[in-house]
């Protein structure tokens, strides 16, 4: 950028919990719009929890990204469509074989305006299942950094566990804004 040039790129964020935060890091990176993702603890109890803190689930804290994103290239409703299609929302404490409060779903915003936009997209979800779903929506307590060697994990360890299926991490499509407004029921 040149002096005396402004960047006018507009930013919102959010934070999503969906089991370990490795495969969803590496997901939610690949999207359009998308411009940072860190993994990291989300609502603890325990001030800059450590991981072996919130794996002893001692903490209330739960693995977590942090997505900062363009919302003027990805609608939060598309984050949310895009997150929905890789987690089972369904499941209590558990994504894949990782089982614990640390690895529940959940919904984490700052910005009370999002909170329509989100419950929009768990009531469209919710019509998917039979069963209730047990992902999260809270307002956002408090966000901590995971340690540097969990930070694009999968990306220095291609081959490292992840309960998202790779398809999906390298080959998800997003449906555009009037697509999630015919789901949605706002749509013609």
């Amino acid at each position: 950028m040149q002096s005396g040039q402004v960047n006018r790129q507009r930013t919102a964020s959010i934070i999503l919990a969906g089991g370990c935060f490795w495969g969803l890091q590496a997901f939610l990176r690949r999207l359009p719009g998308v411009l940072e993702t860190e993994a990291g603890y989300a609502n603890s109890l325990v001030p800059a929890p450590t991981y072996e803190q919130v794996c002893s689930q001692r903490t209330h804290a739960v693995e977590a990204v942090k997505v900062v994103y363009d919302p003027d290239i990805l609608t939060l409703r598309q984050l949310l469509d895009a997150y929905f299609a890789v987690i089972d929302p369904t499941a209590v404490n558990r994504q894949g074989n990782d089982t614990g409060t640390n690895y529940r779903t959940g919904i984490y915003y700052s910005d009370p305006a999002d909170l329509p936009v989100i419950q929009t997209a768990v009531k469209t979800e919710e019509r998917r299942y039979v069963h209730p779903l047990a992902t999260e929506v809270l307002p956002l307590k408090n966000y901590y950094p995971a340690e540097g060697y969990h930070q694009d994990y999968l990306e220095v360890h291609p081959g490292g566990y992840c309960h998202i299926s790779p398809v999906l991490i390298h080959g998800f499509r997003l449906k555009s804004p009037e697509e999630l407004a015919k789901e949605d029921g706002n749509g013609q």
